[in-house]
């Protein structure tokens, strides 16, 4: 090989790799400033001055606000499977499995992994109503979540730790609805308690639905001495 091109090609790959990293660092920011300020208010200006970068030098990786949009979605897709789908693979089938997704799931939202809390959650009421790509691909990426919650219940059906006449997809709704509000009474009551009533809640239900030969299910993390939600009371109703 001419030395020539050996030298271009050791200085393109390095080149690359730069690139890459560079790119990586700005959607990780990206995700963050989006589940915190929302997807819309996502933009290359936006961005580049979070970042002290120049748009220009942003637009080099993205030629649009909705190129910027549908990368900013994909990277949480990638850091949500990295953080719990892929390591709760590890548990063995059946309940533990089940089990392990949760709770890596309530935990990845509740530790603060992303700035704004939940990014799914928060992009799919931001997106529900809006029409087009970015929308397109939260929708897929949502059916792709209800899907893997989906196969673990059935793995636990066939292993015999879930009663056979249970509707699985019935309870993977009902699974996603818990976690949702367990999001939406953090984010917006500041309920410290939120995810720990999530989980007391699903360990309940599942509890419910679990056979004799189900392993055991960890203990529900709200104990009496917990402070309930504060209950709002209209000053016109106060005094009777």
């Amino acid at each position: 090989m001419p030395h020539a091109l050996r030298s271009r090609r050791k200085t393109v790959v390095p080149r690359r790799a730069r690139g890459l990293r560079t790119r990586t660092a700005i959607l990780r920011r990206a995700v963050d400033l989006a589940s915190a300020e929302g997807l819309e208010g996502l933009t290359v200006g936006r961005l580049a001055d979070d970042l002290g970068m120049s748009k220009s030098g942003l637009f080099a990786h993205f030629g649009s606000k909705e190129e910027l949009q549908l990368a900013t979605v994909e990277t949480a897709r990638q850091i949500f499977i990295d953080q719990i789908t892929r390591p709760a693979l590890s548990a063995p089938r059946g309940m533990p499995r089940l089990w392990s997704i949760i709770d890596r799931w309530l935990a990845y939202i509740e530790e603060g992994i992303f700035k704004g809390g939940c990014f799914f959650t928060a992009a799919s009421f931001e997106f529900d109503s809006r029409r087009g790509p970015v929308r397109d691909r939260i929708v897929a990426i949502m059916r792709e979540w209800i899907g893997v919650l989906v196969r673990a219940l059935e793995q636990a059906q066939k292993e015999g730790h879930i009663a056979t006449n249970i509707d699985v997809t019935h309870l993977a709704f009902e699974i996603q609805s818990i976690a949702i509000g367990g999001h939406w009474a953090s984010q917006l009551l500041d309920d410290p308690e939120s995810y720990s009533r999530s989980r007391a809640v699903m360990l309940d239900r599942l509890r419910g639905v679990a056979t004799a030969r189900c392993p055991s299910l960890p203990s529900s993390t709200i104990s009496a001495q917990r402070k309930p939600l504060k209950t709002f009371v209209h000053p016109a109703l106060s005094n009777r």
